[in-house]
């Protein structure tokens, strides 16, 4: 019986610390960021992360690390969209 397995990339993990500090790891890109909202797209989804104050302390889409902190009040996922016109992308042509 042969099964259906989805080899990903990169690892994807989530560390939060007292909804205050939140480090992820397999990031593709970015879409948006803002102090009550960061889109990032990961191979098992779009994450959006909204919030208050919310800062960016590092950000490499090489390794595929985020690091940020601020008044954490939700993680969400939705389906993969395209990536094409995505923040990054935009920026660095």
């Amino acid at each position: 019986m042969a099964e259906d397995k989805k080899i990903f990339k990169t690892a994807h993990n989530i560390i939060m610390e007292s909804r205050r500090s939140l480090t992820v790891s397999g990031v593709m890109d970015i879409d948006r960021f803002d102090e009550e909202s960061v889109i990032v797209f990961t191979e098992l989804g779009e994450l959006t992360i909204t919030g208050k104050n919310l800062h960016m302390n590092k950000i490499d889409v090489d390794s595929g690390d985020l690091s940020m902190e601020g008044e954490i009040d939700s993680l969400s996922y939705s389906e993969n969209r395209s990536q094409k016109g995505s923040f990054f992308s935009k920026l660095f042509r």
